[in-house]
């Protein structure tokens, strides 16, 4: 059997493998990335985070996704019943970036993977890996190719970016259940011909059509737009029909979107997302670390998934340089931990989103300006930035917050 032998393997072509692989190899080590299917292909993850630039800047892909001409995208627009609360990237408490993109994932993993190639990284793409054997970091992958062709790809070691498809969690039995609830998604793209609104389409608008049920609407610059309906599996049980009568029904339903989506051509036939939520014992092990959504992936409503992807990929690979230029690394301290702060950030703002904490505090009248700045920051991504007192205490500042809102508002009665 054909052995090929590389510094570090990449597992995955997507954004958290890429950016990765640009690091490593720009340290001048041999980079290799298998990736199980063909590109460009459809994934969803399409409103990127401001903090997710800063990744794709040190990987050296920022000029090569502008010429992309995606959507840019300079805040979040959240809407309740008529009402509106908008958050502008500008407004942010943390300094750094202050816009992004909105991006169809096929043309914009395709073009971060390209790059990657010029740069001198081998992909092999429709290449499965069908085992791993480790000795000490040292590694023996076995891969398969779309013909049946099997060979082995020696390294010294493994990032895993692998997304959804978890490859080492699932081979090592790492995969647990996330504690949060499972959800379903219902989505298309459309061609969004009834696009009047002066402010769009450079945001994305998250619309809360009841309680537990939210609708994304994410505008792109061909002037089509992805709409999609969130909640728990049971809300859509309700309505009958094939999945493009079903979505049509509830857009229908929706007041804020009814006429805008009134009789749009959809682009594909709504396609269902759902049980996405998971995660795994560790991130990392003795050869390999795990990044992106192979870590543990949330839920849509704040667009993590891209941030974390990349971010935990930028951080994985300096750990991967120094390990291999014979450093000492402390993955606890140096990755598990800051990812945690990461991923349980997002986490708290997820589950303020469902119990209706965020919606108190999204569409309460006399917002605190320096209060909405700091919220701002966490959905720019920058859940990093401890000095904000909305990420150093996630876990009770919204409620906190909440509580106070709804007794200011009980004593104006």
């Amino acid at each position: 059997m054909k052995i090929e032998q590389v510094d570090v393997l990449v597992i995955g072509a997507g954004p958290a493998g890429t950016v990765a692989a640009s690091i490593i190899n720009k340290a001048g080590f041999n980079v290799k990335i298998v990736e199980k299917v063909k590109f460009p292909r459809f994934v969803i993850g399409e409103s990127l985070l401001p903090r997710c630039m800063e990744a794709l800047d040190e990987a050296g892909f920022l000029d090569a996704v502008r010429e992309c001409g995606f959507q840019e995208k300079y805040g979040a627009k959240f809407v309740k019943n008529g009402k509106v609360c908008d958050y502008k990237f500008s407004d942010q408490y943390t300094k750094g970036w202050t816009h992004t993109w909105q991006v169809t994932r096929a043309d914009f993993d395709k073009k971060l993977a390209d790059t990657v190639e010029s740069m001198g990284v081998p992909i092999s793409y429709e290449t499965t890996v069908t085992g791993i054997e480790f000795n000490g970091s040292e590694s023996l992958t076995t891969v398969e190719d779309a013909n049946g062709n099997k060979s082995q790809i020696k390294a010294k070691f493994i990032v895993d970016g692998s997304g959804y498809g978890r490859v080492i969690p699932r081979l090592f039995n790492l995969d647990r259940p996330s504690n949060l609830p499972p959800r379903k998604a219902l989505f298309t793209h459309v061609v969004d011909k009834n696009r009047t609104m002066d402010d769009e389409p450079n945001r994305i608008t998250i619309i809360v059509h009841q309680k537990g049920v939210w609708i994304w609407v994410i505008p792109f610059s061909s002037g089509n737009t992805s709409v999609g309906f969130v909640g728990n599996p049971e809300f859509f049980d309700a309505t009958q029909g094939a999945p493009e009568d079903q979505l049509r029904a509830l857009l229908a339903s929706e007041p804020y979107l009814a006429e805008r989506m009134k009789d749009v051509k959809m682009i594909f036939e709504p396609r269902v997302l759902q049980s996405w939520s998971t995660t795994t014992d560790k991130f990392y092990g003795d050869g390999f670390v795990l990044t992106g959504n192979v870590t543990e992936f949330l839920d849509p409503v704040f667009s993590s998934g891209v941030t974390l992807a990349t971010v935990s990929s930028q951080t994985a690979a300096k750990l991967v340089i120094k390990k291999l230029n014979g450093e000492n690394v402390d993955w606890d301290a140096e990755y598990t931990k800051p990812m945690m702060q990461g991923v349980d950030t997002f986490r708290s703002y997820v589950m303020a989103w469902y119990d209706g904490t965020l919606d108190t505090i999204f569409f309460a009248d006399n917002q605190e300006p320096e209060i909405k700045s700091m919220i701002c920051s966490v959905l720019a991504g920058y859940v990093w930035d401890t000095t904000n007192p909305y990420v150093k205490a996630h876990d009770t500042a919204l409620q906190t917050l909440a509580r106070l809102i709804t007794f200011r508002d009980s004593m104006k009665k």
